[in-house]
């Protein structure tokens, strides 16, 4: 089953040719999801053959523009294809101010339907739910109000060993309870549950860190992720100017990810003053191991 992240944007405020600002899209089970939308997001999308008509939820982590710039367009482009299935934005109160305004100026209101929903910045918040998985967002340390977004399937019930129950004719009802992991009753037997069913793959789960300055409050958070992205927008010579913006170095990245016991830490969100990243990538791993310096269009899977 699928759970993979395209990274559209790597790059910090200031765009280069080789670094959109940021944005990744993220495929759970087909369902489809972009975080964040800095300017030319839709082309990224097109880029690395991104389905993204099928996105229905955008989440936006705060109101810096290289984090939504993209966004009017992407939804323009959504509405001259033809577009009439709703579309659920998460993300600060005040980006609802400025679509409304945007439609007024424009004069063209689009055929579909935005559901709009306010973000929490005081407590770690469930935004959606499904059978699949559930997202939260909770806040982050920056200069602005940010929340970051932790994205894990559910946990599924126990599945049943085919071969174990091939001829007995078991009622729907008992093996629903062997399934939730309960011993029954049939035909004067007891069936015991870890005889006829084994369990369900691990859920998985990834924690997107937009930007914020390191933060011991997140690690409970985002223990013991699969994927961690946590923005290095300097490396530590520059930790200062780090501080100062309400930034992360690389080595805060991973430091927080060795604290969390993450399984894997991609960084992101690297200066336009660097022209290497492969230096963000050394630094961390002095720290936390398993890191990659993402660039555009790399893809993850877990």
């Amino acid at each position: 089953m699928k759970f993979k992240l395209t990274i559209l944007g790597s790059g910090g405020a200031i765009p280069t040719i080789e670094k959109r600002p940021t944005s990744q899209f993220l495929n759970i089970q087909e369902r489809r999801f972009l975080i964040d939308c800095g300017e030319g997001t839709q082309i990224q999308l097109r880029k690395f053959g991104c389905r993204f008509t099928k996105i229905d939820h955008i989440f936006i982590s705060h109101l810096h523009g290289d984090h939504y710039l993209g966004l009017i367009g992407l939804l323009s482009t959504f509405n001259l294809l033809g577009r009439i299935n709703p579309i659920y934005i998460y993300a600060p109160k005040e980006l609802e101010e400025i679509l409304e305004m945007h439609f007024k100026i424009s004069g063209k209101p689009f055929r579909f339907n935005i559901e709009f929903h306010p973000l929490n910045f005081k407590n770690k918040a469930l935004i959606f739910e499904d059978t699949v998985l559930q997202v939260y967002s909770f806040p982050v340390s920056h200069s602005v109000p940010c929340c970051g977004f932790l994205f894990k399937e559910v946990k599924k019930s126990r599945n049943i060993i085919k071969t174990k129950i091939q001829n007995k004719s078991i009622p729907f009802e008992k093996l629903k309870l062997l399934k939730e992991g309960k011993n029954v009753d049939f035909n004067n037997e007891i069936l015991k549950y870890k005889e006829y069913t084994k369990d369900s793959p691990k859920p998985r789960s990834y924690a997107y860190c937009a930007d914020t300055q390191y933060d011991q409050n997140l690690i409970p958070i985002i223990s013991n992720v699969d994927l961690l992205y946590h923005e290095a927008t300097f490396l530590e010579q520059m930790k200062e100017r780090a501080k100062k913006t309400q930034h992360s170095t690389a080595k805060d990245a991973a430091t927080m990810a060795k604290e969390a016991n993450t399984k894997r830490l991609i960084i992101g969100h690297f200066s336009a003053r660097y022209n290497e990243i492969i230096n963000f990538e050394k630094e961390a791993k002095t720290i936390f191991e398993n890191t990659i310096a993402v660039n555009d269009g790399d893809i993850f899977e877990i």
